[in-house]
């Protein structure tokens, strides 16, 4: 086993960890920022993303319960973004839903668990699974630093081709724009946590572990957006093209 980390030589293992398997840079990240989706596909989004983000208090609230009543400032945040998810002035997942429904499918659609594909259930249950299962530290490692801390930059490049190429309103956009500034804040305030009580080589490793496991199912799941409902629309796309779109 290696020597503990300095906070800043362990900071940038967390974000080495991440490259090369940022969500940003999978298929349909690609395809939605270069204006190639029609409002189906944003449509098969939402009703994927939905059943990933909308149990994510959940997720919290087991590293929650998880952590020692000693992590006052890391039970403080984790209680915080809960509250931003499901009390705050109007919860995220009815913003999704409302620019779900902008796009031509409804509430109905978008809860029914049905119509996720395996990918998303497989992202799913490996949140539940790691937030239950894993050491608190490294359970905040893999769900906020390694999935949550990414949002900013992906919704950077997605949300100005929504109202610019897409057609839609700010309004339906909502739950995008919010997210870019709440999950900056979120994603910062996982690296502190991270970066203070994973306090032996033991836990860093595991924490880098998780991040990097945590990068590759966003990715994964992504890049399975684009296979399964997009891909089949694009017969003018070569194979070798595809290939390259969302490759690690």
């Amino acid at each position: 086993m290696g020597e503990l980390l300095n906070k800043d030589d362990f900071r940038v293992a967390l974000k080495e960890a991440m490259k090369g398997r940022e969500a940003k840079d999978a298929s349909f990240s690609m395809a939605w920022s270069g204006g190639d989706l029609k409002r189906h596909h944003f449509a098969r989004w939402a009703e994927n993303h939905f059943h990933y983000v909308g149990p994510f208090a959940d997720y919290l609230g087991y590293i929650y319960g998880n952590a020692p009543d000693s992590a006052t400032d890391a039970k403080d945040f984790l209680l915080q973004n809960m509250y931003e998810e499901e009390l705050a002035d109007i919860r995220h997942t009815d913003l999704l839903i409302r620019f779900a429904e902008a796009c031509g499918t409804t509430r109905e659609r978008v809860e029914d668990p049905h119509n996720m594909n395996p990918v998303t259930r497989g992202l799913q249950a490996w949140c539940y699974a790691t937030s239950m299962r894993r050491h608190w530290v490294v359970a905040t490692a893999a769900l906020i630093v390694g999935l949550e801390s990414q949002v900013p930059d992906i919704y950077r490049r997605q949300y100005p081709p929504l109202l610019e190429k897409y057609g839609f309103t700010e309004d339906e956009a909502e739950f995008f724009e919010l997210h870019i500034s709440s999950d900056e804040v979120h994603g910062e305030r996982g690296y502190q946590i991270v970066l203070n009580y994973a306090d032996t080589p033991e836990l860093q490793e595991e924490c880098l572990e998780a991040v990097r496991d945590a990068a590759d199912m966003r990715f994964s799941y992504t890049k399975a957006l684009f296979d399964y409902y997009v891909k089949g629309d694009m017969p003018s796309v070569e194979e070798e093209d595809l290939a390259g779109i969302g490759s690690v």
